[in-house]
């Protein structure tokens, strides 16, 4: 019987651009604004282009990567196509931190907010259906998705938008409008170099999404071209936004002497800004902002646990199928949003250190494989194009994570071992059973 099943409609570029954007939660600015003014000492802008320098090194990494490739599951994928499938595992399962962990962040970011306007609901009644939610969401077709993260990404825009334009008039009715057009928020004289590292180290993972769209490559149109030009437009959009919006934060609040919480300064900037309405909205915007970073942070998770889950290295029957009808990765996107639900349970100090750990060792292993794929496998190593591009700018990528290393939490460092032992005691499992069958097969 003749097919007659209408095609499935793929992501375009700019829907793929929006889940990459929704995934960096573009509004956490805000959140890291007084840690990262005291310790540059109100220089936020700079760090953030010391951020987004380093990140648009490793981005083009993911680019190039995902140009001669089709495959999904970002570092994963391209870890075991140039080093092979045992150090891919390895970088597959680390990465799992940071996939896993970013939806369950989120779900507790959101219930946190939401216990905060509305009180007389309990948090944990809060975890509950903002991850039923996300998860719901999540099961149907990745296209819905997209579209819903354009709603919840460009209303927080525009509050953004209109925050700078608070600024504006407010400097511009007290100091005089020629105020704006100071440089300070980007440099006030001497700066060490070492606090404006420290700070970008912290800055670098607003960036963590670009990486989070190599995972959507089978569902989207094209994908050797709209993968790799997402990823940079990605990356390059989320540092405008950053950039932009600690730009005027700073102008407005040279110091911390206004904060009385530097850690936790979103509420008081937009109250001193635009008022106890405009607190109001604004954290209101804030949901939205977590909730778009929920949705893409879920469906990445769930799209790799899929990969790995069709190349075995989880039951295949249950993580390597697609839903005939949805379309989706099902058992997956129920899988990480059971894990969601444990943030009725944890605390954000708890997890949000942990997610570094497993950014760090997918972006030092992208990296170092394009090193391997190209210069070593593919011998494109003669001319001074080839050397630039496959040489030294994946050295160059490395060292600049190498800073990321440095700053690393201690805590992060130790979770990050028990997941690596953890995950050791998988692969050794799983090659005694495959020893185990084949020598059962021989006899």
């Amino acid at each position: 019987m003749e097919n007659t099943a209408t095609p499935i409609k793929k992501l375009s570029l700019w829907q793929v651009t929006i889940i990459g954007i929704a995934y960096m939660t573009p509004m956490t600015v805000f959140d890291t604004f007084g840690i990262v003014s005291g310790m540059t000492n109100g220089h936020v802008p700079l760090a953030y282009l010391f951020a987004l320098c380093a990140m648009l090194l490793t981005a083009w990494s993911y680019a190039r990567f995902s140009r001669n490739s089709e495959k999904s599951g970002s570092a994963y994928s391209y870890t075991s196509e140039s080093l092979g499938a045992n150090c891919g595992f390895f970088v597959g399962w680390l990465s799992l931190l940071d996939y896993l962990l970013l939806p369950l962040i989120n779900v507790l970011l959101a219930a946190i907010y939401l216990a905060a306007l509305i009180p007389s609901i309990p948090y944990w009644l809060w975890v509950l259906f903002f991850g039923a939610l996300v998860t719901l969401i999540n099961c149907f077709r990745i296209r819905l998705l997209a579209n819903i993260s354009l709603i919840l990404v460009f209303a927080p825009i525009i509050l953004m938008i209109f925050f700078v334009y608070l600024v504006i008039t407010g400097i511009g009715s007290t100091q005089g409008y020629g105020y704006v057009l100071t440089l300070n928020p980007l440099w006030k004289g001497q700066q060490d170099l070492f606090p404006l590292v420290a700070g970008a180290s912290i800055l670098c993972f607003s960036f963590l999404g670009f990486d989070a769209v190599t995972t959507l490559s089978s569902e989207t149109q094209n994908p050797k071209k709209t993968i790799p030009k997402a990823v940079m437009l990605t990356t390059l959009a989320g540092g405008f936004i950053f950039f932009t919006a600690s730009w005027f934060i700073q102008l407005y609040f040279p110091t911390n002497i206004a904060f009385h919480n530097p850690s936790e300064a979103l509420p008081e900037i937009v109250l001193y800004v635009g008022g106890v309405f405009f607190q109001s909205v604004f954290l209101c915007g804030q949901i939205m902002n977590t909730a778009a970073s929920g949705l893409a942070s879920h469906a990445s998770a769930s799209r790799l646990l899929h990969i790995m889950g069709k190349d075995n290295i989880f039951p295949r029957k249950y993580f390597g199928t697609m839903h005939h009808s949805l379309n989706t990765p099902l058992f997956s996107v129920l899988f990480v949003g059971l894990i969601s639900f444990s943030a009725i349970f944890l605390d954000l100090a708890q997890v949000v250190s942990l997610i570094s750990f497993g950014a760090l060792i997918a972006f030092t292993a992208v990296n170092f494989s394009v090193f391997v794929k190209f210069y070593i496998k593919d011998r494109h190593r003669v001319g001074l194009k080839n050397k630039f591009f496959n040489l030294f700018l994946p050295f160059l990528s490395v060292l600049s994570i190498v800073f990321l290393w440095i700053n690393l939490d201690s805590s992060a460092l130790i979770f990050g071992a028990l997941w690596f032992s953890l995950g050791l005691a998988l692969f050794i499992y799983k090659r005694f059973k495959k020893q185990s069958i084949a020598i059962g097969n021989v006899y």
